[in-house]
Formats: structure tokens, sequence, C-alpha cells
């Protein structure tokens, strides 16, 4: 039977077992309250499937873009390992669907809804996804990545970096509560959303103006992310002293590695922390219609 999600812990040790790649399960917990306290306004679907003793043996999140009205989101699908090749996924993911198109959807994208997401697609490595996105008619329409960064070889310049921009006369501070405003003045609400949600957030200061800033753990406590740095400080190397002063964070709280998530400047993350490419995502896409009445 599939109802409502109306919350509760069953959903989160649903995903911790369904999840097959340990960097997803061991945050599993704070992924499901991470999709189910995104940013306001948005519209959401949450859909669970029970057995006959009432207990959850499928999920699937879904939203409406904050963008794009007309663009629906398949954010997370998992069916506990033992109930697999019932047609519980499948079930499920129809069902998001016509809720999503009820509520506007034209198109549905098998993918994160920035800012609160939990991936960008579906991981390569979770061939069943892949497998049941092809069979549902979804059609792959682009690819992301995230890269790698090993924590425990992050500062060996930091020092030397710091000092640099102090000669400069900048500061590099934690973020204060107006961090988000400034953020969203430049690259609009969905990263002053995250700036706002993040577990930690650096700032480099001037003469009281901020020039940058760099977040980690908005969606994941082992993700970064978002960084920007303002036209005013291009060349002074803001961004790489903000980086890995997040990621001496992340290590501190006891992360080995960290995630750089929906990673754009390769070069730079690579030149700067010797961070690789790992995982890979393919995001799918689908046009849907609502069911014709009699």
């Amino acid at each position: 039977m599939i109802g409502e999600w109306v919350g509760g812990p069953e959903v989160a040790r649903l995903c911790a077992g369904a999840l097959d790649l340990p960097e997803d399960a061991r945050e599993a917990e704070e992924l499901v309250n991470r999709l189910a306290a995104p940013p306001e306004g948005r519209v959401a679907v949450r859909l669970v499937e029970l057995d006959d003793a009432g207990d959850a043996v499928g999920v699937v999140f879904g939203s409406i873009s904050d963008r794009d009205p007309a663009l629906g989101h398949i954010e997370l699908l998992a069916v506990e390992p033992g109930r697999r090749r019932e047609g519980i996924g499948s079930g499920l993911l129809a069902a998001a669907e016509r809720r999503l198109a009820e509520v506007g959807a034209r198109r549905i994208r098998i993918g994160g809804n920035p800012p609160c997401y939990a991936w960008p697609g579906i991981d390569v490595r979770y061939t069943p996804a892949v497998c049941l996105a092809e069979r549902a008619g979804y059609q792959r329409t682009d690819t992301a990545w995230n890269m790698t960064a090993d924590l425990s070889q992050v500062s060996a310049t930091q020092q030397a970096d710091e000092e640099r921009l102090e000669k400069a006369g900048v500061k590099v501070l934690r973020a204060g509560s107006d961090t988000p405003e400034w953020v969203r003045g430049i690259w609009g609400d969905g990263w002053a959303w995250e700036a706002a949600q993040s577990m930690g957030c650096w700032v480099a200061v001037r003469d009281g103006e901020i020039l940058g800033f760099a977040a980690y753990g908005a969606n994941r406590p082992s993700w970064f992310g978002p960084m920007g740095t303002a036209p005013a400080a291009e060349g002074l190397g803001v961004g790489r002293v903000l980086l890995r002063r997040c990621l001496a964070d992340q290590f501190d709280d006891g992360h080995l590695t960290a995630q750089i998530g929906w990673a754009g400047p390769v070069a730079f993350y690579s030149k700067t922390v010797g961070a690789r490419l790992e995982r890979v995502f393919w995001i799918y896409t689908k046009d849907v219609h609502l069911p014709q009445t009699q």
C-alpha cells in the first residue's frame, strides 16, 4: 500500500539499509532529514510503501523545481533489499510521477533539485536504478560529477597563503549572520540558502567588505560547497584559502575525505587540494502528462 510519508525515523532506517554505497548509507539520516526540510515554499511529494504489518519497505521523495514550475524532480527512491524485484520501486516512481504531474510538472528529472538535494543524478554504480529509469521511459540528458579530496593532504601551503592575504589587507573569518544576504545579492537564493543551512562557512573580508565565501555540510556532512569569490577578489587566491579552511573543519569533524558536490572547476580543485574525479551521476528526464479523464 502506498501512502504519504508524514515523518518518523523508519525512512532513515530503510535508506541506511537500502543505499548500497557506504558513503550514502552512513549519512542516510542526515540525507532524509535534509530532504524533509527543504527551502520554504517548495512543493514536495513524499510517498512510502507499507507492508501488511505497516512497516516501510520503499520510499520516494519528489518535488517541483524552485526555478521552473513545469519541472519535477525524483530526489530519492529506495526499496528494502529483501523486497526488490517485486515492482515496489516502479510503483513508487509511477505514483510520484502522477502526483508531480497533478501539481504542474510536465517534465520530470531523476536528479537533484538544488539547492536542497541528495545527489545530482543517479550514481552510475547504482545499476538497478539506472535500469529502472530506462524501463520507465527516461532518457539520459546530462552528466554530473563529484570530486573527492583527501583531507589529510589539504593544508600544506595554507599558512603561507593566509599570510600573503593578511599583507594584502584580507582577513579570513567565520561567516556572520549577514553572509547569506551577501551571497544572495551575487549568486541568488539557492546559494544563500546553502550558506544559511551549512555546518560551517568562512568568508574573506577586506575593509569590512566580503570578498568571498565557502561553505560545507549544507546537504550532507561530508560534502563541500558552495563557494564563490566576488569580482573584486579575482587574482588574490581567496578561493583556495577558503576551500582549505572548510576542508580542515571537516577533517576536524572526523571525515577522512570530502566530496566536492556537483563540482564545476575541476582543474581548480585538482590543483588546489589534489581532488580527483570520482562519483559520476547520470541525469535522466522524461515528459509526463496528466491522465485523461473520462
